[in-house]
């Protein structure tokens, strides 16, 4: 038990760091080209805005899934990829069909893998609701 707790606070840790620079990433890009999105015509650049930001959100929510899936197959949980790549989403968005289930000494760490997504969901829409508000505050100031 304590083992598998480890593991999963080591991949959430690592998750984190990922996710944290992608956000980094995104505030940096937007602060500098900030200045030509709060000049008109406003709508296309706010679309353009939603639709990058997104993008970029969705990637480093990827790039998590794949470290989980990776952390799976590293223990021996899943031998082919697929199916860790599967398993690491469903878990990961908080699906879980329950057609791919870990065995028994590793299945603390699907709760772990599904605790991880929820919160990496809410932080990525706390992101993106932040960000078209300063836009749209900018494009009204």
């Amino acid at each position: 038990m304590f083992l598998q707790l480890s593991i999963g606070a080591l991949v959430v840790s690592l998750t984190v760091v990922v996710e944290a620079a992608f956000i980094g990433v995104a505030i940096r890009t937007l602060l500098r080209i900030g200045p030509w999105f709060s000049t008109p015509p406003y709508a296309h650049k706010s679309i353009l805005a939603l639709i990058g930001v997104t993008l970029w959100l969705l990637a480093a929510l990827s790039a998590c899934i794949w470290i989980w899936a990776a952390m799976f197959m590293s223990l021996g949980v899943f031998k082919e990829l697929e199916p860790a790549l599967y398993f690491s989403i469903t878990a990961f968005t908080t699906l879980g069909f329950g057609d791919i289930v870990l065995p028994a000494q590793w299945r603390l760490l699907s709760g772990v893998s599904a605790a991880n997504g929820l919160l990496f969901f809410g932080l990525s829409t706390a992101f993106l609701v932040e960000i078209l508000d300063k836009l749209r505050k900018a494009q009204n100031a």
